[in-house]
């Protein structure tokens, strides 16, 4: 997937108090950084990001105009916010390496999927805010939803910052750590299961004679305008469902087939495993 352009800007920073380490500037980490940017929360020289590789580092720094190195302790050192972008399984490894650079005053926000906010607190040893978020990979494009949710120790200065963080890369909710689990199968999975609704109706336009990239456009804006009624209308989709329903029309007729295929409940199902799965994770 292409990288998003970023071009440094001469307007001053947002949040030019701030600064900012990004550990483990990959998929997400680097969606986010390039955001901040983009969004110009921070300016570049606000931040500093790390990756396991050297060569990796130097192409990144030369790409993005900050910071990127191997050394994650050095990037804490000089950061106040630190985000963990790792895998799930690195995230206890990386809270001991960076340990020695952590104060209670510093702010930790995970979006390592399934570790648990208490987690990161005792691998830490002290009082420090963590805050877990699990984005999705439409906010590469801005157009992502971060759900939320608050360790212990963490203030409401703190929760208001992560919040305005994530709303560079889309919207935000935030839910009690309980449901985090439930946001992944969701949210944080969804994604994946649009793009095969998506794919399915673009075949089935193919199928009815649509040339295939005609039959692609229209599926993916279907999907994209069906899901902007919902959000901006606030009304519920049943209702936006009645709207497109006329009596003995074409409508309902694909709607009987739908129910009758079983895409409601294969939805249903395919979102509680995942969240079983993630709950898997969770308990190691």
């Amino acid at each position: 997937m292409a990288e998003i352009a970023v071009e440094a800007s001469e307007v001053p920073a947002q949040l030019p108090g701030v600064r900012v380490a990004v550990l483990g500037a990959g998929k997400m980490g680097g969606i986010l950084l390039q955001a901040f940017l983009k969004q110009n929360l921070f300016a570049a020289d606000q931040i500093h990001a790390t990756v396991v590789h050297e060569e990796r580092a130097l192409a990144l720094s030369a790409q993005w105009g900050v910071d990127v190195s191997t050394n994650n302790l050095e990037a804490v050192r000089q950061a106040d916010l630190i985000l963990v972008g790792v895998k799930p399984f690195q995230v206890p490894e990386l809270i001991k390496e960076i340990a020695p650079a952590l104060t209670p005053a510093k702010t930790i926000v995970s979006f390592a999927a399934s570790v648990k906010t208490r987690a990161i607190e005792e691998a830490a040893g002290m009082d420090i805010g963590v805050i877990r978020a699990m984005p999705n990979t439409p906010s590469k494009l801005g157009a992502g939803i971060a759900a939320l949710c608050k360790g212990r120790f963490v203030s409401e200065k703190q929760m208001e910052l992560a919040v305005r963080m994530f709303e560079t890369v889309g919207r935000t909710v935030i839910v009690d750590e309980k449901h985090m689990d439930a946001v992944t199968g969701l949210s944080g999975s969804g994604p994946a299961y649009i793009y095969i609704i998506v794919e399915a109706l673009a075949e089935a336009g193919v199928k009815v004679g649509l040339p295939r990239d005609i039959a692609t456009q229209l599926a993916a804006q279907t999907a994209f305008g069906a899901s902007k009624m919902v959000l901006d209308t606030g009304y519920h989709p049943a209702l936006l469902k009645d709207e497109v329903t006329t009596p003995a029309g074409c409508t309902i007729d694909g709607i009987l087939e739908l129910e009758e295929g079983g895409l409601r409940v294969t939805l249903i199902k395919a979102v509680m495993r995942a969240t079983e799965r993630a709950r898997q994770l969770a308990a190691g």
